[in-house]
């Protein structure tokens, strides 16, 4: 497997354990984000580099960074049509790109002001935010919050193809991980290795509400 890895014991006494904050594994070009997906979508995506054959961009797909909040969504792996875990490595650039296009998937007056405005926000843009509680590796909810991005239309397109460095299966190693939750060895428990996101652009980072 390509990506960094480190005990979630070291990583977690340095994570901050409230506000909203985006976790990542980045580093000067790339960005890991991770999605599940039934088995035919899942291996086309690893087989060829891109997202194809029966993926739909005809509706939203949703990018989670942290992954923690995506063994949850997913049951780390267990979940029906979910059995194949993604880390998908985007362009730097890209992922910058969607968090300055993102628009709340509800509405924030201390961000847009009038409900009008948001409202025109959403149809102008392809890309929807939300803020959810991040999760600890038992599922249980914790104050700190995760974000994900959902993404559709032409940002989706761009997504399933142009942004993409590379596409890695790592159901295994979510799979070895879940078993040894299951045997309650917590403190041999290992999960990419994830750090605060920096958004640099003030405009963005008070949009996306980034705690400091």
């Amino acid at each position: 497997m390509n990506l960094l890895t480190e005990l979630y014991r070291d990583q977690n006494a340095r994570w901050p354990q409230t506000g909203r904050h985006i976790l990542a594994q980045y580093d000067d070009d790339s960005v890991i984000v991770y999605q599940a997906y039934r088995a035919e979508i899942g291996h086309f995506a690893t087989q060829h580099g891109y997202f194809g054959g029966a993926f739909s961009v005809q509706r939203m797909s949703w990018i989670k960074p942290n992954f923690l909040w995506m063994m949850y969504r997913c049951g780390w792996g267990t979940k029906e049509q979910q059995e194949v875990v993604l880390a998908i490595r985007l362009k730097r650039a890209a992922f910058d790109q969607v968090l300055a296009q993102a628009v709340h998937s509800s509405y924030v007056a201390a961000v847009y002001g009038m409900e009008a405005a948001w409202q025109a926000a959403v149809a102008r843009s392809d890309v929807r935010l939300q803020w959810d509680p991040d999760h600890h590796p038992s599922g249980a909810k914790l104050e700190r919050r995760a974000i994900q991005l959902g993404l559709r239309g032409e940002a989706l397109a761009h997504y399933a193809k142009d942004w993409i460095v590379s596409i890695e299966d790592i159901s295994d190693f979510v799979r070895e991980q879940h078993q040894r939750l299951h045997a309650y060895v917590l403190d041999e428990l290992i999960l990419p290795r994830e750090a605060v996101y920096p958004v640099t652009d003030p405009a963005t980072a008070a949009k996306l509400g980034l705690s400091a």
